[in-house]
């Protein structure tokens, strides 16, 4: 007799299943006598052979590095700065552009969702047929939910970095409140993109997704200040400033090389949030957010734009770089000569006047002091000055600068007899791109020699 599949399987299952109630009950006798045999075994034993072993917990937290006596009276001239009392309240008063930085971060989400909800509108615009393909093929829909969701992440990560900022600055979540609720009444959104760059400069400066951008740069930086003080040991603490210092890793790097004392400077309040929640949140691998779902384009892989990040890849030694926050022509007015060397990475182009950039860095380093750039010269919207690489060259040796040879490390020599070099660095923050923004980045080493 030939037995249907269902028969044969409830057959096999029936003979099975009584196979296993046997086998079954061999083993719980097994066990049972061996549980006798233990016990015995163990009653026969005398009582010094035990040992007492206790189970121990530990959770991993972040400890706070003892701030400095340098930081803790920096931390007095910042407060002393954001007060209302301090200057002229206005737009450009510093606790205005921190309640604006504030309210970026509260509303991350919001401003983020008001993109993703016009996606969703021009979706509509796809016919039946085409949207049937669509969702058959790839789940199209799904990836407004996908996406919506991991925006909620990101907007815990950023209600975290603004209960982190109302504790340090002491700024209380009323005076928040007030600032958002005068926004909203004047129909004035909160800054989308500053608060969404700050974030992805976690990505740049502090995870190992950023590595290859930062050894576009930091290898030519790091080793020009070893080359130029080689026996720190003996010297003293070397004194660095590095203004426009974005999210604060180069001055880390810098500080880990030993026997520099590092200063940074950032004008920022987004930034300056971010890194203040970095100096909180110390601990590798702590935070993690997903900061490339905010953009649908140039991935290979669905799963590219919805990945996380982690942050930081390093341990954050706070008491390691002191942060001066401000304007940096503004806030080392009163520093002159007080710098052995001053590092600008990514920033002169970021200047407004970068007559006032070169004239601070003049004042600010000790005569015979070095100055080494690192960055391109893409000068923003509204410059009252835009130079030329010969004419930056021109301008800064008739200001009292000596080029000198920084090394092949920081790339070919641009052009003619000049020390300058060029070198690729990219600048994007993601990695697995399909595109890719890069700088044939400007390197020079000078000397303030009058």
């Amino acid at each position: 007799m030939r037995l249907s599949h269902a028969a044969s399987w409830a057959a096999f299952s029936l003979a099975y299943g009584v196979l296993s109630v046997a086998a079954e009950a061999d083993s719980v006798r097994n066990y049972a006598d061996n549980e006798l045999n233990t016990q015995e075994i163990l009653a026969a034993m005398p009582e010094e052979s035990f040992v007492e072993i206790h189970e121990v917990t530990v959770t991993l937290e972040d400890i706070p590095d003892k701030p400095s006596p340098r930081h803790e009276q920096e931390k007095k001239n910042l407060l002393k700065r954001l007060s209302k009392s301090h200057g002229k309240w206005d737009t450009n008063h510093p606790r205005h552009r921190l309640l604006e930085a504030l309210f970026g971060f509260s509303r991350y989400k919001a401003r983020q969702m008001a993109e993703l909800d016009r996606w969703k509108g021009l979706y509509k615009h796809v016919s039946k047929a085409q949207k049937a393909v669509l969702e058959k093929a790839v789940g199209y829909s799904k990836k407004f939910e996908t996406a919506e969701n991991l925006l909620d992440v990101n907007q815990a990560l950023c209600d975290e970095i603004v209960e982190s900022a109302l504790e340090f600055y002491g700024i209380s979540r009323k005076e928040l409140d007030d600032h958002a609720k005068a926004k909203d009444n004047a129909g004035q959104p909160a800054d989308r993109v500053s608060t969404s760059q700050a974030l992805k400069h976690f990505v740049r400066d502090w995870s190992t997704a950023g590595q290859g951008e930062r050894d576009d740069a930091f290898p030519c930086i790091l080793g020009t200040l070893d080359m130029l003080f080689p026996d720190r040991s003996k010297q003293g603490d070397i004194k660095v400033l590095l203004p426009g210092a974005g999210a604060g890793r180069l001055g880390h790097e810098i500080s880990a090389l030993g026997g520099f004392e590092v200063t940074s400077n950032e004008w920022s309040m987004f930034m300056n949030l971010a890194y203040r929640f970095l100096e909180s949140h110390t601990r590798p691998a702590s935070q993690a957010f997903h900061p490339f779902v905010e953009g649908w384009s140039h991935h290979a892989t669905a799963a590219d734009m919805f990945r996380q990040v982690s942050f930081p890849d390093r341990r954050v030694n706070a008491s390691a770089v002191l942060l001066v926050e401000g304007d940096f022509a503004s806030a080392f007015k009163s520093y002159s000569g007080q710098y052995d060397v001053v590092v600008t990475h990514f920033f002169l182009d970021t200047a407004r006047n970068v007559m006032s950039y070169f004239n601070t860095i003049h004042s600010v380093l000790k005569p015979g002091g070095y100055w080494v750039n690192f960055g391109p010269l893409m000068w923003g919207t509204g410059p009252f000055v835009q130079l030329s690489l010969d004419e930056v060259i021109a301008v800064t040796k008739n200001m009292g600068f000596e080029f000198l040879d920084i090394g092949q490390e920081c790339g070919e020599v641009t052009f003619g007899e000049e020390k300058v070099r060029s070198q690729e660095a990219v600048y994007g923050f993601n990695e697995r791109a399909l595109t890719k923004n890069a700088y044939s980045a400007q390197s020079w080493l000078v000397r303030k020699s009058r």
